[in-house]
């Protein structure tokens, strides 16, 4: 099926505008295609994505995919207004998880079965890399000792890991199942993980561990999460490692050892998945990859044709300028959603450092439904339609920044499976998460975190005091 630049997007089925009749108008209104004014205004400054314009018009007009995932809201529109403790173990105390083994054609159903209960649906399936965190705090006479950029992140070798590993002998740190996606999943897992506010949230995460014992750590530890890892071990792969060093100023230098999570193949388990999920999200640092491009592309039109949201993570400024092109074909094919922060959010629109995150989510807002900026301190964007909604920080004592952004991103995803209406009242969640996280040493978000935010935001929506509306003083005009 093809139109030409200026037509209008396709309208969904009539059976499927009779079943979500309460939430159609709206959220269609909402996510409705460009004038062909604007259209031709943006393919004159962007002249490389007259594809992606084209496409991402038949991607707005789904729109109404999103009230799929809306099923628990008690709203029918968007506006614009705005204990268990975390995992950690010790560096040399790794718990090896025993790996079922058997045929190829066995492999999806027996990873299922470490599955304590396959759902009908996943609300959340991450598309990422696996890789276990070994974080510590270290000063900065360590960081210039071995020749290490502070605040970079730096992919290094099996030797380079080695000789940082045996640098950190003596210092403290800890072992657990990071990476950036699965922070992001691990948190939305514990806002989800009571019936406050809807049903309890089913979260999985698909990729690549190797079947050693860091591997069945990683499963292991995203199991007791509540996240449950779908994709079989590598045989005779190694796990990747990402090496965290934290200065007193809570900078974080990062050195990342990719193992077999460089390479996530698309296997019938995988598309089986993916055809019950309610929202994909992948992680930009897979772009990283050309053999993961494919991947990503098949796991994203299989998405999109199952209904499924489809949102990214850009996760890297450099990794964003090093494979522009692939991010863009995702992005304007296929993309729902877009998590950046200001400097990746610039990379995207090919801005300098001097134009404002708020212009960069202003344009991206044109490309894609829905796009999440933060801006550390000074806050945080939403973009839809051309317009940006302004979020303040939530105030707090930085005491490590890792993790920030993927906090804020799994604040968003909990409001949008809540079916929360007001961008604002979503955004201002998401910023409390991240808020949280930074406040503390580690990754994650605490359990008893989460269930106090889930109940506070519960009860927001249930005594309606986040109020919905436009007005000026909610767009910001930066």
């Amino acid at each position: 099926m093809s139109f030409s630049l200026l037509s209008p997007p396709l309208s969904p089925t009539p059976h499927i505008k009779t079943f979500y009749a309460p939430l159609y108008t709206p959220l269609f209104s909402l996510l409705s295609y460009h004038s062909p004014s604007k259209l031709h205004h943006l393919h004159t400054q962007f002249p490389h994505a007259s594809s992606i314009i084209t496409a991402n018009l038949f991607s707005m007009a789904r729109g109404v995919n999103l009230s799929r995932v809306f099923r628990a809201s008690s709203s029918s529109s968007f506006s614009f207004n705005g204990k268990e403790s975390e995992d950690r173990s010790e560096g040399n105390m790794i718990d090896e998880e025993e790996e079922e083994e058997g045929e190829e054609e066995e492999e999806c159903e027996l990873v299922e079965r470490g599955v304590s209960a396959v759902p009908e649906r996943w609300d959340v399936l991450g598309l990422g890399q696996a890789m276990v965190d070994f974080s510590g705090i270290v000063d900065d006479e360590f960081l210039e000792r071995l020749g290490l950029e502070k605040g970079t992140r730096k992919v290094v070798n099996h030797e380079e890991r080695g000789r940082v590993l045996r640098a950190m002998d003596g210092c403290s740190y800890k072992a657990a199942a990071g990476g950036s996606l699965s922070n992001s999943l691990v948190a939305l897992a514990r806002l989800g993980g009571q019936p406050i506010g809807g049903p309890t949230l089913n979260v999985a995460m698909a990729g690549s561990i190797g079947s050693d014992p860091l591997g069945g750590f990683y499963r292991a530890k995203l199991r007791r999460a509540n996240v449950n890892f779908l994709s079989a071990p590598v045989k005779d792969g190694t796990t990747g490692t990402v090496i965290v060093l934290t200065t007193p100023d809570a900078q974080r230098t990062m050195l990342a050892y990719q193992g077999t999570s460089s390479t996530v193949n698309y296997d019938p388990c995988l598309a089986s998945i993916i055809s019950k999920t309610n929202i994909l999200v992948v992680e930009g640092y897979l772009f990283e990859f050309p053999d993961t491009i494919k991947t990503i592309t098949k796991a994203c039109e299989d998405a999109h044709r199952s209904g499924a949201l489809v949102a990214v993570t850009a996760s890297d400024m450099s990794c964003i300028e090093r494979h522009y092109d692939d991010f863009w074909e995702v992005i304007g094919n296929y993309a729902d959603i877009v998590f950046a922060n200001s400097d990746e959010a610039r990379a995207l629109c090919h801005f300098s450092s001097k134009e404002s995150p708020v212009s960069a989510a202003r344009y991206l807002s044109h490309f894609v439904p829905l796009i999440s900026v933060t801006d550390g301190p000074r806050g945080s964007y939403i973009g839809v339609k051309g317009e940006a909604v302004y979020v303040p920080p939530s105030p707090c004592v930085p005491v490590d920044t890792c993790g920030a952004g993927d906090a804020y991103a799994s604040g968003i995803l909990y409001g949008i499976l809540r079916g929360v209406s007001d961008l604002k009242g979503m955004g201002m969640l998401a910023a409390r998460v991240a808020a949280i996280v930074v406040g503390q040493q580690g990754t994650r978000l605490r359990v008893q975190d989460a269930i106090q935010l889930a109940e506070s935001f519960a009860f927001h929506l249930k005594s309606s005091t986040i109020r919905s509306g436009v007005g000026s003083d909610h767009i910001s005009s930066l």
